[in-house]
């Protein structure tokens, strides 16, 4: 099977790099907001469910859903593959979110980037420069210095705390096949027709978990955060896919790598406006500091590439 060949449009792949990076650091205090009222299994049905709603009416108005003969041309199995991952990935992801804090849950996902980059050693035949192996080690010890300041917590919740960083790293890996799988597919589809497919597969996976009666009771900020996270899905994912297509995959991790900065920012601000809303951060300086380690960590392993 020949491997994808990116566009060589670097600059429309920064834009749309940059764009998920920040819509992917606020969604994780939209969803923990959210998961007040509604469960897991209702709120990443509902994601998919309006994703793949706006997305057929989008590309039917610009008559460019896709045609049969082209799915047949395509993949299946890589189709599944792509399906299956990232609804795991959203269920594990809510899962840990709800038991760890927004801050820690965007930290661990970076794994998802490094387990992408090991991911394309093997399958895309890159290959990892002395920079890429240093910024490996950088992203362990931040790791571990980010976790050392969680330790008085993990000691006194392990029933929550722990179990939620363990989901959390396990969604990074489903993230990673997810993402190899859909680096694949764009040699044969388009990135809206792959999404379309996983969008639509995905809200019929969740649906018979999903309580849609639950949505009637939400208040007006839950329901607008619910509504904010469907809409995320639909743009950031599709940008994700779309970079892809236009850029190599370790420079679109490189920025992606910046997520956990938005997340920082974007949870000081709203614990600072409105602190009863979401709790804000107690991360200690050393713990600030891991936190970086793991973001230069992230950023040296993807642009560590000789042109």
């Amino acid at each position: 099977m020949p491997l994808h060949q990116t566009s060589g449009r670097w600059r429309l792949g920064l834009a749309l790099s940059l764009v998920t990076s920040v819509l992917w650091g606020v969604l994780p205090i939209t969803l923990a907001v959210t998961l007040q009222a509604l469960d897991v299994y209702t709120v990443t049905w509902f994601r998919f469910l309006v994703a793949f709603g706006v997305l057929v009416v989008y590309l039917g108005a610009r008559q460019q859903l896709p045609e049969p003969q082209k799915l047949r041309s395509a993949s299946l199995g890589l189709l599944a593959i792509a399906t299956l991952f990232l609804g795991s990935n959203y269920l594990l992801f809510l899962q840990g979110l709800a038991q760890t804090s927004p801050t820690t849950a965007e930290i661990i996902i970076q794994l998802a980037s490094v387990f992408f980059g090991l991911g394309a050693l093997a399958v895309f035949k890159e290959r990892y420069t002395l920079h890429q192996w240093v910024g490996l080690g950088v992203l362990t010890l931040g790791l571990i210095l980010f976790f050392n300041e969680q330790l008085k917590t993990v000691l006194t919740a392990q029933s929550t705390y722990l179990v939620g960083n363990a989901l959390l790293v396990i969604a990074a890996a489903t993230w990673a096949i997810y993402a190899l799988a859909q680096k694949q597919l764009l040699d044969k589809l388009p990135s809206s027709t792959i999404m379309l497919i996983i969008y639509g597969g995905c809200a019929i996976l969740f649906s018979p978990f999903a309580s849609p009666q639950k949505l009637l009771t939400l208040s007006p900020l839950h329901f607008g955060m619910l509504l904010f996270c469907a809409l995320n899905t639909l743009i950031a994912y599709g940008s994700f896919a779309e970079a892809l297509e236009h850029w190599e995959a370790s420079r679109v991790s490189a920025v992606i790598a910046l997520t956990p900065i938005v997340t920082f920012v974007a949870v000081w601000l709203i614990s600072w406006l409105a602190p009863t809303l979401i709790t804000p951060e107690r991360l200690t300086t050393l713990g600030m500091l891991g936190a970086v380690l793991v973001v230069v960590g992230t950023v040296a392993i993807a642009i560590g590439k000789k042109r």
